[in-house]
């Protein structure tokens, strides 16, 4: 049972997300991503200009004027959300409001994609992972769905504590047989090899790779050596901070590389401002 407080801080989250949908990215979602394809809606007499590829010889041939196919783009569209809820999820240095870590920023970005997916009457569904599947919800488009969406991710309890990012997007590849736009939220510190999942599922879908990153772990680059405890093991380790891991440019270049569009969201800088400029730059 979630707290009394973990309820206010869900719904204050809700609120924030709507509110800045409403006021700033409802727009730019609505361009970023188009529909599956053209749907045939009438035929209609030929008029100078219009493409002879679509005249209805059939309507032609019986009229003896030619008429033309009119089509219109399929509009509807299925969001499928993979987050991250592995231990390294629960790391951050406070933001600029001292409490926001990886987590409750990613429960920000994800509510806010939920948020503009039913504004503009699209279905959107949530596949919650660590090195396992650990929640699928299937894709919806009423009111409460965002709502639903930003509590099982601040919520979750997690049976793993590693990631799996490969057997995730295998999952997903698995799960959505139309095209679909996938969006990935992690911080993908991940250290198996996602280069070809990742690559097969762009190619299958629109993939947008969300790497949620916080300063600390930046600053740790270059510290020299340090013993660190790993969150999603336990273990201890003595460690070099000038090779300790990718930085976020890094990853993000990689992500690139395979084919996703891909842009890094910092805890202590505004998401609702990051997606837009992700997708504008999608555009």
């Amino acid at each position: 049972m979630l707290t009394p407080d973990e309820l206010r801080q869900i719904r204050r989250l809700s609120v924030q997300a709507g509110r800045r949908v409403d006021s700033l990215f409802a727009g730019g979602y609505k361009s970023a991503f188009r529909g599956r394809g053209m749907e045939f809606d009438e035929v209609r007499p030929y008029v100078p200009g219009d493409d002879i590829r679509h005249i209805d010889w059939n309507v032609t041939a019986r009229s003896n004027e030619p008429h033309v196919k009119v089509f219109h783009e399929e509009r509807e569209l299925t969001i499928m959300l993979a987050v991250d809820v592995s231990a390294s999820m629960m790391f951050g240095s406070g933001g600029e409001d001292g409490i926001t870590d990886k987590r409750r920023q990613l429960a920000r970005v994800a509510g806010a994609l939920a948020y503009a997916a039913t504004r503009a009457n699209d279905r959107v569904g949530l596949v919650a992972f660590t090195d396992r599947i650990e929640h699928f919800v299937p894709p919806r488009k009423s009111r409460g769905h965002a709502w639903r969406v930003i509590r099982e991710v601040f919520e979750h309890n997690p049976a793993g504590r590693h990631t799996d990012l490969a057997g995730a997007m295998e999952h997903i590849g698995k799960l959505s047989k139309r095209r679909t736009i996938v969006v990935l939220l992690s911080d993908f510190l991940d250290g198996g090899q996602i280069d070809r999942p990742l690559s097969i599922l762009c190619r299958r879908h629109d993939v947008h790779a969300l790497l949620i990153a916080d300063r600390l772990e930046e600053g740790l680059v270059g510290a020299g050596l340090m013993e660190i405890v790993e969150s999603e093991t336990g273990s201890k380790w003595l460690v070099d901070g000038l090779s300790s891991r990718a930085s976020v440019d890094d990853r993000v270049a990689t992500l690139r590389r395979s084919g996703a569009k891909s842009t890094a969201i910092w805890t202590d800088r505004d998401p609702f401002n990051a997606l837009m400029r992700h997708f504008g730059a999608s555009r």
